[in-house]
C-alpha cells in the first residue's frame, strides 16, 4: 500500500476523532480502509432498553466517582485528547519517559499508530450522533468548557476510550512485562469519560472493542510492523545493563 499522508486536527478539548494538536501525521490505514463499524457494531442501547438502564446507573456510579477529588482530577486530566496527554499519563506505567527526543521510535509508533486507530470511530460517530449523557440529562459535566462542542459530536463510540486502549496495547506490546499497569491505565482512561459525563457506559465499553480491532488491522501493515520492531529495538537498548 502507497504511504497517505493525511492531516489530523481538532481542538483542545472536543470530543472529534483526532488529536488536539494540529499536525501531519503518516497514518497507516485512511479511515476508509480501516474496518466499518457501522457494518457490524451494535447500535446503542435504545433509551427503553435495559441496555440503558445500566447506563443511567453508570451515570450515577460516576457523579458519585466525583466526590473523591484524586479521581476527579484524573478524569480531567484524561479529557485532554492529545498525543502529550497519552504520554504524560502512560509514561509512569510503561516504566519509561516516552519522549520525541528521548524515545524517537517509540514516540513515532505511538503517535501513529494511536492517530490510525483513532480514526476507526469517525464512521459511527457521525452515522448514530448518539446524544452525550450531560445534554440528555441537562447536568454540567467536569470539563464545562468543552461542553458546548461536545454536545455537537455523537457520543458513540467513545474516542477518548479508543485513543487510551490503543495507546495501552502499543505499549504493551514493546514492554510486555508491565501489561497489567498499562491495561489498567488504559481501562481507567475509558472510565474517565463516564464520570466526566461525557460518555455512557455503552459508548466506552463499544470504544474499547473498537480499539481492540483498529489494532489488529495495524499489524496487517508492514511498516507498522516494522516501526514496531524499531520501537522494541529502542526500548531494549535503553533498558538492557
Amino acid at each position: 500500500m502507497n504511504n497517505i499522508r493525511f492531516f489530523i486536527a481538532v481542538l483542545l478539548l472536543t470530543g472529534g476523532t483526532a488529536f488536539a494538536q494540529s499536525r501531519k501525521v503518516d497514518a497507516y490505514f485512511t479511515t476508509s480502509e480501516m474496518p466499518d463499524l457501522v457494518k457490524w457494531l451494535p447500535a446503542p442501547p435504545d433509551t427503553n432498553s435495559v441496555q440503558f438502564i445500566n447506563d443511567i446507573s453508570r451515570y450515577y456510579w460516576g457523579k458519585e466517582q466525583r466526590l473523591d477529588p484524586v479521581r476527579a482530577d484524573i478524569a480531567i486530566r484524561d479529557a485532554e485528547y492529545s498525543l502529550s496527554r497519552i504520554i504524560k499519563e502512560f509514561s509512569e506505567p510503561f516504566g519509561m519517559e516516552i519522549s520525541q527526543e528521548g524515545t524517537p521510535e517509540i514516540y513515532k509508533v505511538l503517535q501513529e499508530g494511536t492517530a490510525t486507530c483513532d480514526s476507526i470511530c469517525t464512521n459511527p460517530k457521525k452515522y448514530y450522533m448518539r446524544t452525550r449523557p450531560f445534554v440528555l440529562l441537562n447536568e454540567g459535566t467536569l470539563t464545562p468548557s468543552s461542553e458546548a462542542s461536545l454536545s455537537r459530536s455523537g457520543s458513540y463510540p467513545s474516542g477518548h476510550t479508543i485513543l487510551g486502549w490503543s495507546a495501552a496495547l502499543l505499549l504493551m506490546e514493546i514492554n510486555p512485562a508491565r501489561a497489567d499497569t498499562l491495561l489498567a491505565r488504559g481501562m481507567m482512561f475509558g472510565e474517565s469519560r463516564v464520570i466526566v459525563g461525557a460518555h455512557w457506559q455503552s459508548d466506552v465499553d463499544a470504544g474499547y472493542l473498537a480499539a481492540s480491532v483498529a489494532y489488529a488491522k495495524l499489524h496487517t501493515s508492514e511498516r507498522f510492523l516494522e516501526q514496531m520492531r524499531r520501537a522494541r529495538a529502542e526500548f531494549l537498548r535503553l533498558t538492557t545493563p
